[in-house]
């Protein structure tokens, strides 16, 4: 059985993603190719944790994958999407966080009120369009 596709709106780089041109530049490739590159894939959401509703996303090309920060930051926004060892995640509540933020979208990935309150459950599957 495949889960539920969920189309995410992403808005890459600039403030809503400040670790964007390091990676790419680490990566080899200029801002344009590594979002095309990280858009281009379907990816499948292998669990949640760390917060309540936070995917690990499994499915991101090799040449994307980044260690974790050496040093966290205190504050990552909500709906931050992250790019942390072989996974992409997506912050659902702001707070601390350890990955490199590539981009934000605005969809509210876990709220309480809801019949379901994680909107992506293991299985699912993710794909990232540019905004």
């Amino acid at each position: 059985m495949t889960g539920a596709l969920h189309e995410i709106a992403v808005e890459y780089g600039g403030k809503a993603g400040p670790d964007l041109r390091a990676l790419a530049a680490r990566a080899g490739m200029d801002t344009s190719a590594f979002v095309s590159s990280h858009a281009a894939v379907e990816y499948t959401v292998a669990f949640l944790g760390f917060q309540p509703g936070f995917p690990y996303l499994r499915g991101l090309p090799a040449d994307l994958h980044a260690p974790r920060r050496a040093s966290p930051r205190v504050r990552v926004a909500a709906g931050s999407i992250a790019i942390g060892g072989a996974y992409c995640g997506i912050y659902p509540a702001g707070g601390p966080g350890g990955w490199h933020i590539i981009g934000r979208t605005a969809v509210v990935l876990f709220n309480p009120a809801r019949e379901a309150p994680a909107l992506l459950m293991p299985g699912d599957r993710v794909r990232f369009v540019p905004l």
